[in-house]
């Protein structure tokens, strides 16, 4: 952004001392994307602030918990910004994102603290004693179920690549704001609440009752709160709880079909690497024939620009010859690309607008390649060395027989439904025809001339040789290049005819001085691990990256190459299974350190074995919504799976603790799982509506950059409205059967309100 600034105020200091009729106007800005975010994040963190607010009012009916609970979330923010600064973290795309993904999640401490505050409050406490008594309650299972979304995102230090670059930010920025909400839970929540949470009409402040009284009152308070609506909601949960507890094999057979969804759910969503993204623009790559002159390739890209700029969405474009966008690109005469920026107000989608400017250059310029792709894309392929999603390595030690098989698999994938832009990898690659001089030394001796002399001249007249002297204007010094005429180079006969003068003064055509022969083009010689190769690729329009590579892979098999060929696939996908690999690894790894931290908290295998079974059955639920919402399983979805894993966990901390608490009372198992799974049923569902509050604004992509982490939001969003069910039965089923004991029966039942 500050880069971005400095330019745009030297190039308005420039524009002052231009001449009339030359006008600058900037084409592409990085920066007006990360403006937009930001203002996005503003939105997303408002509209998150609202909804989960509304959610605090409707559960607990009273607008002081709203304030209180509401505030966390600025304060988090600010205090974050505070930490990125100091962490030396630029505020991207990535950090953003982060703090609007992190809206829903940061409030969610606070409401437990309320949640609790409010029913110790209506239990007939004052509020010093309801504060005090909640905090004493919940602080060791509310640091635990924070530590466990935290832990989640450690195996991402020692990930590399895309996958690395794109969520460490994130990683740091969401870690570092839900330290800051368990902070100010704790802290910041309490001592509001004295302020903005009301008395209690029949509190008494210094009203003493043993451990199992205040947990009857608790209990009693909870029940005369409850709206009628969500106390059907509790009887429901309570009846399919017994069942699952009474049923095993009833909850084994569910446990089975949730994993037979999200196998199945997984083969139709699809896979990408990245999400798809509107960035405004997209970069047209183009190769004329190989030999074309710079003025022939500028004809047909003329048209091209004109074809271009004839479609309604476009705003502008800006091309090159000879010249591409690209890391050291060595280009020839007859490649380049154009760079076009679309209307922000439009109603056709990007891909939509390449389509259609595809095919129309396809048909009115039929010799010219072309090549789509976005420009983050395009950079992101350059950074990574793998630019095309679909990339097939043809390696072979026989020249003719790559030339020869080669085009067959480009004909073969161009029929994949799916695969468009597709180069064989040898008319790509061929440089231009080019003019050998050969000299014959004793016939340019007897002629006067040396053969370094013929060399020079025979430049000058292709390309033009530099003076020896350069011409001085205003204290600069400019290097003059003198050619010769262009009739000189119009055919390989003038060419010989051109008459050379030696520095004795001698004279002679340069025909006679040396053999003039032109040679065709040549394909360029590419080796990869000293081993020459072909590489066939093809971009995508229309499918995903996984359905397309699998579709090309047995569109190759099917081909039978010969055993001399060596084949291996690279690209995007290859990018893309590297990507899976490291996140499969990320995943591993936090199961195994959030079952860490669940041993220390319960010290006891059963309750993280049970916590676990239930997040992990709950990203059953992100594939779901990725199915039903159209979109891919890419990285970021990916991150939002695991994300889950570590939100779903949190649920099952602050359930299994109020079941030990209740045990401790002297309840049976039974009878203590189910007045825990009531008990927590309230604050497990405000949690996770609050969460779903703040990932709507991404989920909905409003907002510019908000596209990266939509899939992310849907992922979290599915995730955590299926473990709503899942936590609050399987949770609680699996720690029963696990750790079944007879215990002193002692029932509490509840006491309604009428």
């Amino acid at each position: 952004m500050q880069v971005a600034t400095e330019v745009h105020d030297e190039v308005e200091r420039i524009r002052k001392s231009l001449p009339p009729g030359i006008d600058i106007r900037p084409f592409y800005d990085q920066s007006i994307i990360v403006g937009d975010s930001i203002k996005s994040v503003r939105d997303a963190i408002l509209l998150g602030l609202i909804l989960a607010s509304i959610i605090l009012v409707v559960f607990l009916r009273d607008w002081g918990t709203s304030v209180v609970a509401g505030l966390v979330i600025p304060v988090t923010i600010a205090v974050t910004f505070i930490a990125l600064k100091l962490l030396n973290q630029s505020f991207n795309l990535m950090t953003l994102g982060g703090l609007a993904a992190a809206v829903g999640l940061v409030i969610d401490d606070a409401i437990v603290v309320v949640e609790n505050i409010v029913l110790h409050r209506d239990a007939g406490q004052g509020r010093l004693q309801a504060i005090h008594s909640a905090l004493k309650e919940i602080t060791v299972p509310l640091v635990g179920s924070t530590i466990t979304p935290i832990v989640v995102f450690l195996p991402l230090i020692s990930i590399t690549g895309v996958t690395g670059t794109f969520f460490r930010a994130l990683a740091i920025t969401m870690g570092v704001a839900l330290l800051t909400s368990l902070a100010l839970a704790l802290t910041w929540t309490p001592n509001l609440s004295q302020y903005f949470i009301r008395r209690h009409e029949n509190d008494a402040e210094d009203q003493e009752a043993s451990e199992q009284e205040s947990m009857e009152r608790l209990m009693a308070a909870e029940e005369a709160s409850l709206g009628k609506f969500f106390h059907r909601v509790v009887d429901f949960h309570q009846r399919w709880l017994r069942r699952a507890l009474e049923k095993p094999l009833w909850l084994a057979g569910l446990s089975v079909l949730l994993i037979a969804a999200s196998y199945l759910c997984y083969r139709f969503s699809g896979s990408d690497l990245m999400p798809e993204m509107d960035e405004g623009g997209f970069t047209l790559d183009y190769w004329t024939p190989a030999g074309a002159s710079l003025a022939e390739t500028n004809r047909m890209v003329l048209r091209m620009e004109q074809i271009t700029k004839a479609i309604p969405e476009v705003e502008g474009a800006s091309r090159r010859t000879g010249l591409e966008l690209g890391l050291a690109a060595v280009t020839e005469a007859n490649r380049g690309d154009i760079l076009v920026k679309l209307k922000k107000d439009r109603k056709r989608a990007i891909d939509d607008v390449m389509e259609d400017v595809r095919a129309k250059v396809n048909a009115e310029e039929p010799a010219v390649r072309v090549e789509f792709v976005q420009v983050l894309q395009d950079m992101i392929g350059d950074l990574t060395s793998e630019p095309e999603p679909i990339q097939i390595k043809l390696f072979s030690q026989n020249a003719a027989l790559l030339d020869t098989w080669a085009p067959k698999v480009a004909g073969a994938i161009r029929k994949v439904k799916g695969v468009v832009d597709v180069l064989d990898g040898i008319e790509n690659t061929i440089s231009g025809p080019a003019v050998n001089f050969q000299i014959d030394p004793s016939v340019a001796a007897r002629a006067g001339f040396t053969p370094e002399e013929v060399a020079t001249d025979a430049a000058a007249i292709l390309g033009g040789e530099p003076a020896a002297t350069p011409v001085i204007n205003n204290d600069r010094a400019y290097t003059v290049r003198v050619r010769f005429p262009a009739g000189n180079r119009a055919s390989l006969e003038t060419m010989s005819n051109t008459l050379l003068t030696s520095s004795s003064g001698r004279t002679a055509t340069l025909g006679a001085l040396a053999t003039v022969t032109e040679l065709p083009p040549q394909t360029e010689i590419r080796r990869e691990n000293l081993q020459r190769d072909v590489s066939v690729t093809g971009r995508l329009e229309g499918t995903d990256l996984g359905s397309a590579a699998s579709a090309v892979q047995k569109t190759v098999n099917e081909l039978h190459l010969p055993s001399a060929i060596r084949v291996e696939y690279g690209g995007t996908y290859k990018e893309e299974q590297k990507s899976f690999r490291d996140l499969i690894f990320v995943l591993v790894l936090a199961i195994v350190l959030i079952f860490i931290v669940l041993l220390f908290e319960f010290r006891t295998f059963a309750a993280p074995t049970a916590i676990l079974a239930s997040a992990l059955l709950s990203t059953s639920g992100v594939f779901i919504a990725l199915l039903i919402t159209r979109t891919t399983f890419n990285i970021s979805s990916f991150m939002g799976m695991i994300m889950v894993v570590g939100i779903v966990a949190k649920n099952g901390i602050l359930l299994l603790d109020a079941d030990e608490k209740f045990r401790a009372q002297g309840l049976s198992a039974e009878d203590a799982m189910l007045q825990a799974s009531r008990r927590r049923l309230r604050p497990i569902v405000m949690t996770a509506l609050a969460t779903v509050a703040g990932m709507l604004p991404l989920a909905f992509a409003l907002g510019a950059g908000s596209q990266m982490l939509q899939p992310l939001a849907i992922a979290v969003i599915g995730g955590i409205l299926i473990s709503m069910v899942l936590s609050l039965i399987i949770t609680p089923a699996v720690h029963y059967y696990l750790s079944h004991e007879k215990a002193r029966q002692r029932e509490l039942s509840p006491v309604r309100v009428a």
